[in-house]
């Protein structure tokens, strides 16, 4: 695609539809693949509770200062400013999740987290859905890693989400080396996904998390 200047336009929609043949079957483990932290907090609702994973200096700071607490919540809090579909488009295939029910909600919904809350994730999953199904090529890592006020019905509907929107795009858990581009094209399979519970010991699309090591220094420095 030209651009006003007229020099071509990058496009990272189908980097790895366009990758070099050599590296088709290359295992993914030995590729380098882009990814976001806290991949949803663009969607973070200044209007919402705070996240239970909070600590209480936090939640009292909200109770005193109210929206104006919240705001300056969300500067630290929101890590990208693209959504899910942005992202993808910029090449991200690796997605960072923290899931969270949301305190009193009588329609028992999961929601991205990260401080406050964010999109609920039946959402964020379709949205991912739908680029993969406009982009035959691409697959997506998605590491579900923290898990906040959830128990086991929570799981269970999680899961039951991921298949009804996901199906047969999905990989099943094997041997990591064995799983290439090539592959996963030959199977029709666009997403992993890593589930950092012992649900997914039970469930056959689940890699189990220590598979997906998500490291975090807790430092500034």
């Amino acid at each position: 695609m030209a651009s006003s200047q007229g020099k071509p336009e990058l496009t990272f929609a189908d980097w790895m539809a366009t990758l070099p043949e050599s590296i088709h079957s290359v295992p993914l483990t030995n590729l380098a693949i882009p990814g976001s932290h806290d991949s949803f907090s663009f969607y973070i609702d200044e209007a919402s509770p705070v996240g239970p994973e909070q600590p209480e200096t936090v939640q009292n700071f909200v109770s005193v200062f109210g929206t104006v607490a919240k705001k300056l919540m969300r500067k630290w809090l929101a890590t990208q400013t693209m959504n899910f579909t942005g992202q993808l488009g910029a090449g991200i295939r690796y997605f960072d999740l923290r899931i969270s029910t949301k305190p009193r909600d009588p329609d028992n919904e999961l929601y991205f987290a990260h401080g406050l809350f964010s999109a609920k994730v039946n959402e964020g999953l379709e949205e991912i859905n739908s680029f993969l199904t406009d982009h035959r090529r691409e697959v997506v890592f998605l590491d579900f890693n923290h898990f906040y006020g959830m128990q086991k019905y929570h799981h269970e509907k999680l899961v039951q989400m991921l298949k009804d929107i996901y199906g047969n795009k999905m990989c099943p858990a094997i041997f990591a080396q064995e799983v290439s581009l090539q592959y996963l094209w030959e199977k029709e399979y666009q997403v992993l996904v890593f589930y950092h519970s012992p649900v997914a010991l039970e469930v056959p699309f689940l890699w189990p998390g220590q598979m997906m090591p998500a490291p975090w220094a807790n430092t500034t420095d």
